[in-house]
């Protein structure tokens, strides 16, 4: 297997919360990803605000990417979305209409009314 060629980043790129890993450390673990498994966040174009998250459990770490342990689970993140989300805090809530999933974002300046864009 190639070696994958990756930075490691610390909680100033972001910040996993208690309930968030909690969350995710029980998904990796029943995927069978618990070892080296790992969150993929990445900002793409869409949504009404211009900029939105994409999440993914993955593998692991794929070439470029910036690695960052918090709360006991992994978080990738390529380059270029980095840009856009230093600073923030994942959480997760299990609010019926609001739950799931949440990046509070400092570098967003306009969010929109359903919380899943943004632009920065």
């Amino acid at each position: 297997m190639a070696e994958v060629n990756y930075k490691v980043g610390n909680e100033k790129l972001i910040k996993v919360l208690p309930s968030a890993a909690d969350r995710l450390t029980g998904l990796l673990t029943k995927q069978g990803r618990a070892e080296n498994g790992a969150l993929r966040v990445a900002v793409i174009g869409g949504g009404c605000s211009g900029l939105q998250y994409q999440m993914d459990l993955v593998d692991g770490p794929a070439n470029r990417d910036i690695m960052v342990q918090s709360g006991g689970v992994r978080v990738v993140i390529d380059p270029k979305s980095a840009l856009f989300v230093s600073g923030s805090e994942l959480d997760f809530s299990e609010d019926l209409q609001a739950g799931g999933f949440k990046v509070s974002n400092p570098n967003a300046i306009v969010t929109c009314s359903c919380g899943e864009s943004f632009a920065a």
